[in-house]
């Protein structure tokens, strides 16, 4: 009973020992060969990236949509200039409001872009 009492308090130090030992690491694994020369980049950094990043899709999008307001401009014109009658069909009224309509996100666009 003893050899048993004292073989149950070995390997509750041992085990004690080995759960609170701390373990560690020469420098060369625990910090990698190279972490040492990763840039390390601010919050504010990050938002101005992003920022910018945002504003460079906002000003492509606005590019596009021009591009497209341009388009159908024409084309409408081509459609009023053909069909001199005073009387415009339907395709013309819809390309009228498509052009209204792609004018208004142009304007937000533009306007959220300052």
């Amino acid at each position: 009973m003893l050899k048993a009492l004292c073989l149950l308090v070995v390997c509750l130090t041992w085990f004690s020992l080995a759960l609170g030992q701390d373990i560690r690491l020469p420098p060369s694994i625990r910090q990698g060969p190279t972490t040492g020369n990763i840039p390390v980049r601010t919050q504010e950094q990050v938002d101005r990236e992003n920022a910018q990043k945002a504003n460079e899709l906002l000003q492509e999008e606005i590019k596009r949509d021009t591009q497209k307001l341009f388009t159908l401009s024409s084309e409408l014109k081509e459609f009023v200039d053909q069909h001199s009658q005073g009387v415009l069909s339907l395709d013309a009224v819809k390309k009228a409001e498509q052009i209204e309509k792609l004018a208004k996100s142009l304007k937000s666009k533009i306007k959220q872009s300052f």
